[in-house]
């Protein structure tokens, strides 16, 4: 059985108007493709561009509330709408907790939390006065469901993002769906800073059930159907796209005979 997905898919987007944050590089650039296959007109913003991205870029820290406004505001006076937002950009280096500074931490939880917060609330004020109203997909973790040593406050503000996503769901419906898709370990052209070299990956890639790293497609599908009329009666979801998730650690220590 193949693991590519049929080309031939079509998911009602286009001509939407789609913001991806983050959406130049990595996962939100996997995002920003399936959105434009599916014919929606994709706008990305970053702090920085990335050269060769075929995707309309807008500057903006959305970690700067004023900057978020103009941002949003700016892509529904040029488009006449927006129909979705993907939360995606954030990140963390990793800072073992007593070694990490509060300021540090303090940007670490406005990248990832207060940040998608910020979109979403502005994104919102534009959804509403839509007669289609609009839906809102928040990228989150895997690591807001376990421990996560070396990025504790990215572990905190991302499941921040699942009861922001709940919250918001509740808060702004009929008008605007909003959904998460929690993500596993993906595969980018930054792998080897998470994983290691091509070795490690593939004996990474042995414990997870599906037997490979997410690429980040896997990522924009999900996040394609959240935003699509297929998902119409779905809000307020957490949707976990990780191939199976991570075995108990357990299983590969253990002398029992778990086979029987």
């Amino acid at each position: 059985m193949t693991d590519a997905v049929d080309s031939t898919i079509r998911l009602a987007l286009s001509g939407r108007v789609v913001l991806v944050t983050g959406g130049v590089r990595g996962v939100g650039a996997g995002i920003s493709r399936v959105f434009a296959e599916q014919g929606a007109t994709v706008v990305t913003c970053a702090r920085r561009p990335v050269d060769g991205s075929p995707f309309e870029f807008r500057a903006c820290d959305i970690r700067d509330d004023d900057a978020v406004a103009a941002l949003v505001d700016g892509i529904a006076a040029d488009h006449g709408r927006l129909d979705v937002v993907v939360n995606n950009a954030g990140g963390s280096p990793y800072v073992l907790a007593a070694e990490a500074s509060a300021k540090f931490s303090r940007k670490i939880v406005e990248l990832n939390l207060l940040g998608a917060l910020s979109v979403s609330t502005h994104a919102n004020a534009v959804m509403q006065q839509q007669d289609s109203g609009g839906s809102i997909v928040n990228i989150s973790s895997v690591s807001g469901r376990r421990p996560t040593p070396g990025t504790v406050a990215y572990g905190a503000a991302k499941a921040g993002i699942e009861n922001m996503t709940a919250t918001l769901a509740v808060e702004w419906a009929p008008k605007v769906r909003v959904n998460s898709v929690v993500v596993g370990m993906v595969e980018t052209e930054q792998s080897e800073l998470f994983y290691g070299d091509a070795d490690s990956i593939a004996a990474i890639s042995r414990n997870v059930p599906l037997g490979r790293l997410a690429r980040p497609e896997d990522i924009g599908w999900a996040t394609a159907f959240l935003a699509s009329p297929a998902a119409s009666y779905i809000s307020g979801a957490s949707l976990e796209v990780h191939g199976g998730g991570e075995p108990p650690h357990y299983l590969s220590t253990t002398t029992a005979d778990i086979k029987h």
